[in-house]
């Protein structure tokens, strides 16, 4: 029985109880600090999209930047994606902004899941026959060198048993929501180390995964998925992510099966995350909240011990109010202070070790 063996498989250890307290905790700390301006929050979370669609493909071989995808997403309303890596950027982007918006109306289940693989391979030409579509035909995972299968890493479930072993692990998921006796984020866990277990699609698995992850803990309540990237997380650790699913792999099906190197890693991951969603709040990292404009202001105090909001407007040449705007925004965000009254007033950055 499929319950039986993915819950067999889940080891409790210290090390994983720790975590997942300590994920809790900051998760707490976020629900209950979090004042960000509306504004900020879009604006980052729009930074989120760019971060994590140039972090899941280059994953999976793209050789776009940030900056590239950044440029390649501003003008894609004018422009169709041209090449492989553009493609998938564009879709994962797609899918990854839908999720953010309304991902409490999506459900894990079939139905939602091949309409999720859709939209992601939307824009790859060469994918319009199987997308949205479980797979026709074998999809062994392996090292591939000059066009030769180099070694096999492991064999995903056979075309004809896909639609049963998906049907299943949907039916288990749902059954863990009602009984509640698994911490959420482990059940995340179980569910997408089973999903890339099964390989359930010709292509776009990886990354429908990762997209799937952030679709699945905004359901369970960690509400700063979307301003901290955690593809860029998994991409910053790209070795240990990929052995840490082969030594999980090896064991998959057989009585020795144990998924707690997957489990460790995609929980420090998380932790990390979390940390740097508090970061957000405390203003250790509120340089990751302005804009280009904005940045560009912080940039000509740091180059300057003290400056009047005049002689910013002119070394800038940005409109007078809107240094106005700025200026108070990197002072409630405790970048720079406030120096004298009136007509004297001038600002300098704070110097201490948050900057």
């Amino acid at each position: 029985m499929l319950r039986d063996r993915l819950n067999k498989r889940i080891k409790l250890s210290n090390e994983v109880v720790s975590k997942l307290v300590k994920i809790d905790e900051l998760k707490g700390q976020w629900k209950g600090a979090l004042n960000l301006n509306p504004k900020i929050l879009h604006q980052l979370k729009k930074s989120v999209v760019i971060t994590s669609s140039a972090s899941s493909t280059r994953i999976e071989g793209s050789q776009m930047s940030d900056r590239d995808v950044e440029k390649f997403l501003k003008s894609i309303k004018k422009a169709k994606p041209k090449n492989r890596d553009e493609q998938e950027v564009a879709g994962y982007a797609d899918l990854l902004g839908r999720i953010f918006d309304n991902y409490q109306s999506i459900k894990i289940n079939e139905s939602s899941i091949l309409q999720l693989h859709k939209i992601l391979l939307a824009f790859a030409d060469k994918d319009k026959n199987h997308r949205g579509k479980y797979k026709r035909q074998d999809n062994t995972v392996a090292i591939v060198k000059d066009g030769k299968i180099q070694k096999i890493l492991f064999q995903p479930t056979a075309p004809y048993l896909v639609k049963k072993e998906m049907d299943d692990l949907f039916e288990w998921f749902k059954n863990e929501q009602k009984k509640k006796e698994l911490h959420p984020l482990v059940v995340v866990a179980n569910l997408i180390f089973e999903f890339l277990a099964i390989h359930p699609f010709i292509d776009g698995n990886g990354r429908l995964s990762r997209a799937l992850i952030n679709l699945m803990m905004l359901q369970m309540g960690y509400g700063f998925v979307p301003y901290i990237s955690l593809e860029e997380i998994f991409e910053d650790r790209q070795l240990d992510y990929y052995l840490s699913l082969r030594q999980t792999q090896k064991n998959h099906k057989t009585k020795k099966e144990d998924i707690s190197p997957w489990l460790n890693f995609y929980l420090e991951a998380v932790l990390v995350q979390a940390q740097k969603a508090i970061e957000l709040l405390d203003g250790r990292d509120n340089e990751k909240l302005l804009s280009k404009t904005q940045l560009k202001v912080l940039e000509e105090f740091k180059k300057k011990e003290e400056l009047a909001v005049s002689e910013i407007h002119k070394k800038t040449k940005i409109v007078l109010i809107t240094v106005k705007q700025i200026v108070t925004r990197l002072a409630e965000l405790q970048l720079i202070e406030k120096l004298g009254q009136g007509r004297a007033t001038r600002y300098r950055v704070i110097v201490n070790d948050k900057l």
